[in-house]
């Protein structure tokens, strides 16, 4: 009896001590799963912040397509490769300010030209009635002092018009290395002969008007007033048109 109580005694505290040994070995491994879990857990932390983020297909993308258009679209050439040098492709204040200039005087030029043909065509139509008619050992019939005022006060006034309107063309400033051409030579070979001609209209017809007034018939080189004023206002006309053409008429 006292063997089988001992063995029995020695067998039950056998199972304790298992039992006890399996309760500290289990313990220690939940200990160990923590003391893991704590320092893992900040390892994986620094880890995922020193990653790289995952990159967008979108950004990707384009990134690789800005190469290729560099690759494909070469530079586009610019003056320079064109062959024009820096002083000619930089702006000049100067030479603008002489171009606006030139285009304002030339402005002023034209219109004032086509206000001037409006007293000059009156003073041609009212010539006929400031000249004394009658022929040779006739009865010469003088003008009446209105149509002769009239006329001269029209010829002053169309003179007066023609020599403003040239002089914008005269003094406006000239553009170093410009050539005219076309209709502009040719506006300008006119003004050869109208030129002229409005100076040789007013004096033949102040010599014309002196010699009616002594009660004679024009004659000698003071016959010469209508020829030289229809010339004169014909190639007036024509230098008009020669810059006008082909005319056009604005529709409002």
């Amino acid at each position: 009896m006292h063997l089988s109580e001992r063995k029995s005694k020695t067998g039950a505290y056998s199972l304790m001590e298992e039992a006890s040994a399996v309760r500290i070995r289990f313990r220690f491994v939940i200990l160990v799963a923590v003391l893991d879990s704590f320092l893992l857990v900040p390892n994986s932390r620094a880890q995922d912040e020193n990653l790289p983020s995952a990159p967008d297909p979108q950004q990707s993308s384009s990134q690789q397509q800005q190469p290729q258009q560099q690759q494909q679209q070469p530079n586009a050439p610019n003056l320079g490769d064109l062959g024009f040098p820096n002083q000619q492709t930089q702006a000049n204040p100067k030479l603008q300010a002489l171009l606006d200039r030139r285009t304002h005087m030339l402005k002023v030029h034209q219109k004032l030209g086509l206000i001037t043909l409006a007293p000059m065509a009156a003073t041609l139509i009212t010539g006929p009635m400031a000249k004394a008619k009658g022929r040779n050992g006739e009865t010469i019939k003088e003008p009446t002092d209105a149509n002769l005022d009239f006329h001269m006060a029209l010829g002053g006034l169309t003179t007066a018009m023609y020599w403003t309107t040239a002089s914008y063309a005269i003094f406006a400033p000239n553009v170093a290395g410009t050539h005219h051409k076309g209709p502009i030579r040719v506006h300008e070979a006119l003004a050869w002969i109208h030129g002229p001609g409005m100076v040789a209209t007013p004096v033949l017809g102040y010599m014309a008007y002196k010699q009616e007034n002594s009660g004679e018939k024009t004659h000698g080189i003071a016959s010469a007033h209508g020829p030289v004023a229809w010339a004169t206002v014909g190639a007036y006309a024509a230098a008009m048109i020669a810059v006008s053409w082909p005319l056009k008429l604005h529709r409002h």
